[in-house]
């Protein structure tokens, strides 16, 4: 996925919104599976921050047992979205190490890590907090929309030093979502709670199905400019 040169592929070809003045901050956002980062990118160049570059990369296509073994777009394979089902942890933590490499590769660019916000959507949200608590850098926050905590079971201990312990949290997800269903964020939430500090994580709920809305991408807005306020 990363090959020799780790994610600098991934990062070529994702869908960037740059910056309209000088870049001071980062947003690394992670589209569900079957998507790709372009859809996503329209929708924070709707909400941009002139100081803020935002980062969507496309997943590499896979093989997915959850699609009959059809490939599309994933960030890893996925069995079933049921709380009984077998992870696939080599490559859940081969892509984390894929985003781990842009989060480096910004860092070595100038940009302090704690102006770093990972995110993501579904299968990307569960990868983008996968990533950030297991991350060695303290990041600036984590935008969590309609997802779960991949290898749940893992934590706390998969966290090592949890450098990530006070790290900002904005959880989202659908009340009426079919796909990965509110009981999984309710879930999310409190298992986050026992990782990092609780008081640091908004778990908000939307009356809608497995999507955005209006709502939610202000809601995203205001995390952002909290997070990464102009310097």
């Amino acid at each position: 996925m990363c090959g020799n040169t780790m994610s600098l592929p991934l990062l070529d070809e994702a869908a960037i919104v740059p910056g309209t003045e000088r870049e001071t901050a980062v947003v690394i956002f992670l589209h569900g599976l079957g998507d790709s980062g372009h859809v996503w990118a329209e929708s924070f160049s709707s909400i941009r921050l002139p100081y803020v570059k935002y980062i969507c990369p496309h997943a590499p296509k896979m093989p997915v047992q959850l699609k009959n073994f059809v490939s599309v777009p994933s960030w890893f394979d996925l069995t079933g979205l049921s709380l009984d089902v077998v992870e696939d942890e080599t490559g859940i933590k081969k892509a984390a190490d894929c985003i781990k490499a842009i989060i480096e590769y910004e860092i070595k660019n100038g940009i302090p890590s704690h102006r770093i916000i990972l995110g993501g959507f579904s299968q990307g949200g569960a990868l983008s907090l996968y990533t950030a608590l297991t991350c060695r850098h303290k990041l600036g926050g984590v935008i969590a929309l309609s997802c779960w905590l991949p290898l749940h079971k893992s934590f706390p201990q998969a966290a090592g030093s949890n450098v990530n312990k006070d790290i900002s949290i904005l959880q989202c997800h659908g009340e009426k979502d079919p796909v990965i269903t509110l009981r999984f964020g309710v879930m999310t939430s409190k298992k986050l709670k026992a990782i990092i500090n609780p008081t640091n994580i908004q778990f908000i709920t939307y009356l809608m199905q497995h999507c955005t809305c209006k709502e939610e991408m202000a809601a995203v807005e205001d995390f952002i400019a909290k997070q990464l306020p102009p310097v």
